[in-house]
């Protein structure tokens, strides 16, 4: 149970599934229909579903590659954060949205699985939340670093594996397969 003990909801948090972030996803295409069948449950169920939009120079705001996937239509109403920090809390409004729609529970999908997706997981718990990663609901891209090529199912997979079991004091973190996400 979360610690935001008067925060009873949930809801659904869609991070960063542009254009130019997702071009070369790893599965980009079956993630986007896991989080397509994710986003019609949470609309069933009543479930607020809030977009995240990151800009930084390289992609500002309203460009092409700005913009969330054709195959994503966020539908009117539902809550957009634009961002400018890997972590979806700093320095938006989304705490302050979660707040006045009384959210204590998280299901987190999106990319790229280790940046904005971990570090908005991670924030979410240590401000109190319950978070529910989609584990077949996020992706990223292959990259490089000091020892080599760091592939993107490797990155994917270990965030998954860091997740499972993980806990914090009065909040959970907890795994589920699109398909058996249940609001």
């Amino acid at each position: 149970m979360s610690n935001l003990t008067d925060r009873t909801k949930q809801a659904l948090l869609v991070i960063d599934v542009q254009v130019n972030v997702v071009s070369d996803a790893w599965h980009r295409e079956k993630v986007i229909a896991n989080i397509n069948a994710i986003l019609a449950k949470a609309r069933r169920a009543e479930i607020p579903v809030i977009w995240i939009q990151h800009s930084d120079p390289y992609m500002e705001i309203g460009t092409d590659g700005w913009q969330i996937v054709p195959e994503l239509v966020p539908l009117q109403g539902e809550p957009v954060i634009l961002k400018r920090f890997r972590s979806s809390f700093e320095n938006t409004a989304l705490e302050e949205t979660l707040q006045q729609l009384g959210v204590g529970h998280l299901y987190i999908c999106g990319a790229q699985t280790n940046n904005c997706v971990r570090h908005t997981s991670h924030a979410a718990l240590e401000r109190g939340y319950d978070v529910t990663l989609v584990e077949d609901a996020h992706t990223t891209s292959d990259g490089q670093w000091d020892s080599g090529t760091l592939l993107a199912a490797a990155i994917i997979n270990e965030q998954n594996q860091s997740f499972f079991n993980y806990e914090l004091p009065g909040r959970t973190a907890s795994l589920s397969m699109a398909a058996e996400v249940s609001f």
